[in-house]
């Protein structure tokens, strides 16, 4: 969703774009609407991260696992008219998704296409930066390979950018045992995956094994009202949970019903997330 990337962030949830499992968060209205509210919170937290990584006026810049599009306005507007977007993703409805949306905008300078995150079918050094947002906590055993690839992507100078969470650290206040017991379902399920729950604590490592130059590695917990419909990424992972045999309809039911607790509570819940951003530079 890193400074400030958004609220309700579990282990990964900005964007599908793993190659080889289907990603377990289904795109959906709200979905989308959780995505837009994390782009308007990252465009203004890491401005100054932005700037130091290159993505500024005149720059080619890579959003890799763009899911929705949700950041794609704001890349658009800094790089400007002489600057280029190039948005990718595995999931062809998240790239339906971010087509209809650069349409609607009029986003002249910037394409989506089909890719895979460790194969984006882009040309080496041909981009300033790419950005890859939540992404390698849904790749479990493939978290080098993407950054490898991602890193032969870039310019001399240019900068790999990466944003993920810790997801065993989120917490809620006050507690909600089904809540609870909803995030812990989740965690489950990635781990039986072999998917690092814990990928944003590992970004510097891996962009320093990419034979990048460690420019920033920063952590930031994120504190976030509750606002009522909202909901975090373990819902919209649910389906997933039971064709996976980690949850069952009744859970589902239970979850709901503790859902509908929380939008009805006079008082809002407060989500606090670790969110960690590394920028990683390739030699000049």
């Amino acid at each position: 969703m890193k400074t400030a990337d958004g609220p309700n962030i579990g282990p990964g949830g900005d964007a599908p774009g793993e190659p080889d499992q289907p990603y377990a968060l289904a795109l959906s209205e709200p979905e989308v609407t959780r995505y837009q509210r994390m782009a308007e919170r990252a465009r203004v937290a890491e401005a100054d991260l932005w700037q130091r990584a290159g993505i500024v006026a005149g720059a080619q810049v890579a959003d890799v696992g763009c899911g929705p599009g949700a950041l794609l306005p704001a890349l658009a507007d800094v790089v400007g008219p002489t600057g280029r977007v190039i948005a990718i993703d595995a999931d062809p409805g998240a790239v339906a998704t971010a087509t209809a949306l650069v349409a609607a905008s009029g986003l002249a300078n910037v394409t989506v296409r089909p890719g895979r995150a460790d194969r984006t079918g882009l040309p080496a050094a041909s981009c300033d930066v790419v950005m890859l947002r939540h992404v390698l906590a849904h790749n479990g055993g493939s978290e080098d390979g993407i950054v490898a690839h991602l890193a032969t992507l870039l310019r001399p100078g240019g900068c790999l950018y990466l944003v993920d969470a810790d997801g065993t650290a989120i917490r809620t206040v006050p507690e909600d045992v089904d809540l609870e017991d909803l995030q812990q379902r989740y965690l489950t399920f990635h781990t039986a995956q072999g998917n690092d729950v814990r990928a944003g604590l590992r970004l510097g490592e891996r962009l320093v094994r990419a034979g990048l130059e460690l420019v920033e590695f920063r952590g930031t917990y994120l504190i976030v009202p509750v606002q009522a419909e909202m909901r975090p990424p373990p819902w919209a992972a649910r389906d997933a949970l039971v064709t996976a045999g980690v949850a069952t309809e009744a859970d589902v039911a239970r979850w709901a019903r503790a859902f509908a607790r929380w939008d009805a509570a006079a008082t809002p819940a407060t989500q606090f997330v670790p969110l960690f951003t590394a920028v990683g530079r390739r030699q000049a």
